[in-house]
């Protein structure tokens, strides 16, 4: 296994949970309840610590004397190896959330199956992310049913938001070289091992939120290869504003 897979690896995952940490920050000070908007920060502040462990250790392999924040603040979008899923605009609530249970459902069976790698630092940082995305995956799916089997209105958005972000959920499935060479290695599972325990989840919580799946297998795909929408621009654009403004900046 060469470190330049590793490397790879570790920034899919950390770039992850970074874009995605960002995308769900917006929503403080802007959730539809109190209750909403102090569990969706924590929920972005779990995503973001995760990020600093995942982009620490890519840091450390890539052994080049950055760190997670060079990592983080001074990569232009075409180096970053986030799933195109996680830089999808917030949209409305129902959107936010649908796109969150998806992913939950892919994160938990990931940091599960990385809890038994052959890599000890790997296996450390997903047996502590575990328990934070066991609840992240516990909550997205309650409320997707309760919405999802809750009113009129709330059901069309929640079909709606599902029939919007389903074509971007393939790509957590699509394996290249250097998801071989990690499999290879035993350091993380083949992406296509873990889309059945994805599909039982993600049917169960479908059918009692009494939504439909689209019926494609469709996916578009590119983010984990630096290939990436509009979008992550305007992200990056804002994240890295101060640290690009007053390079070296501490606090």
């Amino acid at each position: 296994m060469a470190e330049a897979d590793l490397f790879e690896f570790l920034t899919r995952m950390g770039d992850n949970t970074l874009i995605l940490g960002h995308r769900v920050s917006e929503w403080c000070g802007h959730a539809p309840v109190l209750e909403e908007d102090i569990a969706l920060a924590n929920t972005a502040l779990d995503l973001i610590g995760q990020t600093q462990l995942w982009l620490g250790l890519a840091a450390e392999v890539e052994g080049k004397g950055r760190t997670a924040d060079d990592l983080a603040f001074l990569r232009d979008a075409g180096a970053f190896r986030n799933l195109l899923l996680v830089e999808r605009p917030n949209g409305d609530f129902g959107q936010t959330l649908m796109r969150q249970f998806l992913f939950d459902a892919w994160h938990h069976a990931m940091l599960s199956a990385l809890c038994q790698s052959a890599d000890p630092r790997v296996a450390a940082i997903a047996e502590k992310a575990v328990k934070e995305v066991a609840y992240h995956l516990e909550r997205s799916a309650d409320l997707v049913i309760r919405l999802g089997d809750g009113t009129e209105e709330s059901h069309g958005r929640m079909q709606a938001a599902l029939d919007d972000i389903w074509p971007y959920a393939g790509e957590m499935f699509l394996a290249d070289a250097t998801d071989a060479a990690m499999a290879e290695a035993g350091v993380a599972p083949d992406p296509a091992a873990l889309k059945p325990v994805w599909q039982a989840t993600v049917g169960e919580v479908l059918s009692d939120a009494t939504l439909t799946a689209p019926d494609t297998d469709f996916s578009h795909k590119g983010g984990r290869i630096g290939i990436h929408t509009e979008h992550l621009g305007y992200i990056l654009a804002e994240m890295q504003f101060l640290q690009r403004a007053y390079p070296g900046a501490v606090w």
